[in-house]
Formats: C-alpha cells, sequence, structure tokens
C-alpha cells in the first residue's frame, strides 16, 4: 500500500510540473503576439505620462496650500 501511495505522489508531482511548463510556454506564445511600441511611440507615450503626472502633482500642491491657508485663515484646527 505504501508503495503505490507514493507511485501516486510522484504522478501528482509530475503533472503539476508538466501543467506548469504547458502554462509558461502558453504565456510565451501570447507575449510573442503583443504589438510592442517602436522608440518614437514609447517616446511619446513616456512624455505624456510625464506631463500628466506633474499636472496632477501641481493639482494637489495647490489645492493642499488653498485648504490649509483657508483652515489657518478661519481656526478651524
Amino acid at each position: 500500500m505504501a508503495a503505490t501511495d507514493r507511485a501516486g505522489k510522484v504522478a501528482a508531482r509530475q503533472g503539476w510540473v508538466r501543467q506548469l511548463g504547458q502554462y509558461l510556454r502558453e504565456v510565451r506564445a501570447e507575449a510573442r503576439k503583443i504589438a510592442w511600441p517602436n522608440r518614437r511611440e514609447l517616446t511619446a507615450y513616456t512624455a505624456v505620462v510625464l506631463v500628466v503626472v506633474v499636472s496632477a502633482a501641481l493639482f494637489i500642491m495647490l489645492a493642499d496650500l488653498v485648504i490649509s491657508q483657508l483652515i489657518r485663515v478661519t481656526g478651524i484646527l
């Protein structure tokens, strides 16, 4: 009985390894289908992201400044 238990565990481990290998092959095949941006597109996308991040940071900074001044003037806290 112990030998059959071991054989079943070994088969289960090998099945897991095969499934992992199949998964990785499928991931690799899907990654090959991706349309990667060229250098010009990547530069443009990066510039857009930087402009949006800086704009958002400036907006939050200004909002924080205005709110803190309102709190200081009104004496709420």
